[in-house]
């Protein structure tokens, strides 16, 4: 039997609360007189929503903004009611939906922990065994006897991730709260969610616009779109189809994205652009394509001992390679005037996906930078990738072995005439 199940689920929302006085006169008069009112406009968070989740499945759920993620969270934790259709939960629920919900700030930290204990009907002894290891992972035993609306969201985020993955419940319900926090303690929460998941066999339902963590720690996946489920299935079938979602939304708006650029005005880039094998301008590549780039700059003010550099980055800005110049090209002066510098790509490795292109000059032998730009222009990369490639932004030229063959077969027939 499924430990959740969520049949027909569907959540609707007014559109604005205020009227005018006149509309609201109105309205009571149509309904003295059995005519119907002017109701506003209704917005369904959830269109009918279905599905079933086994115990010990760890669930992403995955979506634009305002696809209704957080929506569907509070429903299963019980935070919300439905319009129509219903939600079944068989077991406990440690939610952990926004930062510092289910955390009192009048309260003290160790107050707030005996107090969500006895929410999730943990009896006060359990919750005194577990207290010093809810503590200490939460890196707040300087402030734990501090009322939490003293505390930071990054310290608040911190009490009740410990005090939620802690705490003896049957389903954790996490949604977007594991980017908050310091870097190391962002790796806790990973290494935690692990445990979890791998050791005690929890049913998770996580919702992070971090797709690639999602991949990982997930085994099912959920695409909501504008309130009904779009997809769902094989986590990696699933975020690879959001993914290219995401792309063509990329691309649609790639004239409103902003580059980011710094410089001492020496320099301007007045041209960047692909080349093919057949030097024609393209705006797709074909993966392992060769190519070169090219970018056309306009130099102001003589320049001396210059050197170039470009990179790719994803549209979140993860920076994924970076390739100077000073070992092949010697620029020892750079005239005022025009010039365009090119750089050759042999097999361009880089998945399918939309990417994007810093490129930086420096001049001088202190290496001062006269031009730097991130976000440049972006291009998509296309074609199919062989069965050997799986996940990951770059594919590896590499070629899979058995060695010592002979030596193996040699002893497997020792032993057999043995």
């Amino acid at each position: 039997m499924a430990i959740i199940e969520v049949n027909h689920l569907t959540k609707e929302y007014q559109l604005g609360h205020l009227t005018s006085l006149k509309e609201t006169a109105l309205n009571t008069l149509r309904r003295l007189t059995f005519r119907p009112t002017r109701e506003r406009e209704k917005f369904k968070a959830l269109d009918d929503v279905n599905f079933h989740i086994e115990e010990g499945e760890v669930i992403g759920i995955i979506g634009h903004n305002g696809a209704g993620k957080s929506t569907l969270l509070k429903h299963l934790a019980n935070i919300s009611k439905p319009t129509k259709g219903e939600v079944i939960v068989r077991g406990s629920v440690a939610p952990l939906i926004e930062v510092g919900a289910g955390v009192n700030p009048e309260l003290t930290g160790r107050e707030n922990i005996f107090l969500n204990g006895a929410i999730l009907g943990i009896p006060k002894r359990i919750i005194k065994q577990k207290l010093d290891e809810i503590i200490e992972f939460s890196e707040l035993e300087q402030f734990i006897d501090t009322p939490v609306k003293r505390y930071s969201s990054g310290m608040t985020v911190k009490l009740g991730f410990s005090i939620a993955t802690s705490m003896e419940a049957d389903i954790l319900i996490v949604d977007e709260v594991l980017a908050v926090g310091d870097l190391a303690f962002q790796r806790k929460c990973f290494d935690r969610m692990e445990e979890l998941i791998k050791r005690q066999g929890k049913t998770v339902l996580l919702v992070s616009h971090n797709i690639r963590q999602i991949q990982r720690l997930c085994n099912r996946v959920i695409l909501l779109d504008h309130g009904k489920i779009g997809m769902e299935g094989d986590p990696k079938r699933v975020c690879d189809n959001f993914y290219e979602q995401n792309d063509i939304k990329i691309k649609n708006n790639i004239d409103q994205t902003q580059t980011r650029t710094i410089g001492s005005g020496e320099i301007e880039l007045v041209g960047l652009y692909f080349l093919d094998t057949s030097d024609q301008k393209v705006e797709n590549l074909t993966y392992n394509q060769n190519c070169s780039i090219h970018f056309k700059i306009r130099v102001l003010e003589k320049l001396d001992e210059v050197t170039f550099g470009f990179g790719f980055h994803t549209t979140d800005f993860l920076y994924l390679t970076t390739h100077n110049s000073e070992e092949q090209l010697k620029i020892n002066n750079l005239p005022p005037g025009e010039h365009v510098i090119s750089c050759k790509i042999k097999k361009l490795p880089l998945m399918p996906g939309i990417y994007t292109i810093r490129f930086g000059i420096t001049s001088g032998q202190a290496a001062r930078t006269v031009y730097y730009g991130e976000s440049l222009k972006h291009f998509q990369i296309v074609g199919s990738v062989p069965i050997t490639i799986r996940d990951g932004f770059f594919a590896l030229d590499a070629l899979w072995i058995q060695e010592n063959n002979k030596v193996t077969d040699a002893k497997v027939n020792s032993t057999v005439q043995a």
